[in-house]
């Protein structure tokens, strides 16, 4: 491999967080304010499963995109997908494509390998840990 491919395989990694979080971040913000579309199905009810799904979108989706608290907060989300897959669209269709799970599938894996992988060095957390 080149040592400029080396090089700036770290900074590509913050840029995947960065990406990742701010799409994700929009899940829950649709899902809580509309924004930037209303909820097809409508607004989740307050305290429900979609609620929390939603504010852990949020909050999650904000603290990755600043790498902050990145292994936790990207562990607890690959588990929030990987549970929205098996009870909202596998049940649907045996295949992701059908059952529109396949970025259900698609941020588990992201953030499963942000969990192993960590922030990048564009991020909260790799601060913090320079000072």
């Amino acid at each position: 491999m080149s040592s400029t491919l080396v090089v700036w395989a770290p900074r590509v990694l913050s840029v995947l967080r960065i990406v990742a979080a701010l799409i994700f971040l929009l899940h829950g913000t649709q899902k809580l304010f509309g924004f930037p579309a209303p909820p097809p199905s409508g607004f989740p009810p307050a305290v429900s499963l979609l609620w929390v799904a939603a504010i852990l979108e949020l909050v999650g989706g904000l603290l990755l995109l600043f790498g902050a608290f990145t292994r936790p907060v990207a562990f607890v989300l690959s588990g929030e997908m990987a549970v929205a897959y098996w009870m909202f669209h596998a049940p649907r269709n045996l295949y992701p494509t059908l059952n529109g799970g396949d970025a259900s599938i698609l941020y588990c894996f992201v953030f499963l390998y942000i969990f192993f992988a960590g922030p990048g060095p564009w991020s909260v957390d790799a601060a913090r840990n320079r000072a």
